[in-house]
């Protein structure tokens, strides 16, 4: 797998400054990122940005299917240790949850899950003791296996945002873009049909446990602009699947790793991804849980009105697993 860098989007100082100092001011006035209030304030907020803020953080909109946006100056020092668990991470890095949530003000609509880390907008994505061989954000020992994220719900975001607070190690984050892969005609045609499920992962542990009956559903998707994927191996059983249909996803899983990247994030980066274009995963790492291991931040986004998802997708259940929007919590 190459090392190779991201298309990068850089701020000045000037729109970092722009971007943290109304971050500074939002978390005063509210006193915490998770403030109903404050996302309530996030859009008028938005609005009143700089025009060259808004034109840089746009959507993705190249075939790479991402980008990373650099420029903003996190202090490690100032961070203090990274988190054992999302779940005592409290107000760690507040500050950067909030520059998080402009950003994706500016691209979209930030979305939260009920049954994922309390429902909160931006999750810490550190390494943990006892979850060091799963398939979650959580892990740290095996390779996380590139994936659409949430890809078993209907509502996903289209885009995906990782902010990296540290980064020691130089751990790499993998990318891989379906419209960079080689794909026949037959198999983009065995892979749109609706063949095999995706199940909940880990991390959603009342969805794992909702009672829904799996629904197979499509892993390409073709729109006018090209193709569009929705694809999780770890959570996606074949046992049902026929040996063409097991074969097409065998090649596009090859072709994915062919033409993934790593992609090395350091602190201030925040990695953007297409999440209808690019499966993301993570290389493996040592975790030491001394307080120094890798921290990052990750928001989800919905932009609006994209015409990257087959209809069909409306009559899914989502294994009762509902979207919280930022302004309507």
């Amino acid at each position: 797998m190459p090392t190779c860098p991201a298309p990068i989007r850089r701020l000045d100082t000037d729109a970092a400054s722009e971007l943290t100092a109304t971050a500074a001011k939002l978390l005063t006035l509210h006193g915490s990122a998770t403030s109903p209030a404050l996302l309530a304030d996030l859009p008028a907020t938005c609005a009143r940005l700089s025009e060259p803020l808004h034109r840089l953080l746009r959507p993705v909109d190249t075939a790479d299917g991402l980008f990373v946006l650099r420029g903003l100056d996190v202090d490690d020092t100032g961070l203090g240790p990274t988190p054992g668990h999302w779940s005592t991470a409290g107000d760690a890095g507040a500050l950067w949850d909030v520059t998080l949530l402009l950003v994706s003000t500016l691209m979209g609509t930030p979305i939260a899950w009920e049954g994922q880390q309390d429902g909160r907008f931006v999750h810490n994505i550190v390494p943990s003791p006892g979850h060091e061989g799963e398939q979650t954000g959580a892990s740290s020992a095996v390779l996380l296996a590139p994936h659409t994220e949430d890809a078993f719900h209907p509502g996903r975001a289209h885009l995906l945002l990782l902010c990296c607070m540290r980064n020691h190690d130089g751990i790499a984050t993998t990318a891989a873009g379906v419209r960079l892969a080689d794909l026949s005609a037959g198999d983009v045609e065995q892979l749109t049909r609706p063949v095999a499920p995706i199940l909940p992962d880990d991390a959603y542990e009342r969805a794992r446990n909702s009672g829904e009956r799996p629904v197979p559903v499509p892993t390409l998707f073709e729109t006018p602009d090209g193709l569009t994927m929705r694809y999780d191996p770890a959570y996606t059983p074949l046992e049902g699947a026929d040996r063409a249909w097991r074969e097409a996803y065998r090649r596009l899983g090859a072709e994915l790793a062919r033409v993934s990247v790593a992609v090395s994030l350091e602190p201030g980066d925040v990695l953007v991804v297409d999440n209808d274009l690019v499966v993301h995963g993570r290389v493996p790492f040592r975790a030491r849980y001394d307080g120094t291991d890798r921290w990052l931040k990750r928001a989800s986004v919905r932009v609006e009105g994209r015409p990257t998802r087959p209809l069909a997708e409306h009559d899914e259940h989502g294994y009762g697993q509902a979207a919280l929007t930022a302004w309507a919590v």
